[in-house]
């Protein structure tokens, strides 16, 4: 855990309302390894709607979207992505928060976005980052839960640009 019981990678000053994290653990032996990603078991665990992959590549931003009914459970399986939410909701009592999460291969996390709350993502890295989500809803095509902002032209108080400091 990093100082203020957060984990390692994750800036913030206090968690998005609603917003849980699991330290994901690898499991090594001489043919491989094994991580565990979401149990139905977990207390962080709500229902099951569907599984995906979405690949990232580097420096590019996947974002900024949210969902009304949706909760997504994130976990980064290959490479390393900065994963960034914003609790833009206006009956938060963490309205306003930004976290920035640097997860993925080398931190192995999982992190639950409840609905309303924004998010995005930008792999980091000289690699593509390659996200697994199992979102509480299957993807409705006909009407998606699904909402965009800009991941640039907006009032969110959120630089994507490489933090050199």
């Amino acid at each position: 855990m990093a100082s203020g019981g957060l984990p390692r990678g994750v800036k913030a000053k206090k968690l998005i309302d609603g917003v849980r994290i699991k330290e994901l653990r690898l499991i090594p032996d001489e043919r491989g390894y094994l991580m565990e990603m979401l149990r139905a078991d977990d207390d962080i665990f709500d229902k099951f709607g569907q599984v995906y992959l979405s690949v990232g590549y580097p420096g590019i931003v996947k974002g900024w979207h949210y969902h009304k009914v949706q909760t997504d459970y994130f976990t980064i399986v290959k490479g390393m992505m900065k994963v960034v939410l914003y609790d833009g909701r206006p009956d938060s009592p963490t309205h306003g928060e930004v976290n920035e999460f640097t997860m993925g291969e080398l931190n192995p996390l999982l992190i639950t976005i409840p609905p309303g709350v924004l998010h995005g993502m930008k792999a980091v890295g000289n690699e593509p980052g390659y996200l697994v989500n199992c979102p509480t809803e299957p993807y409705r095509y006909d009407e998606p839960d699904e909402f965009r902002v800009d991941p640039h032209d907006n009032d969110i108080p959120y630089d994507w640009a490489l933090d050199e400091g």
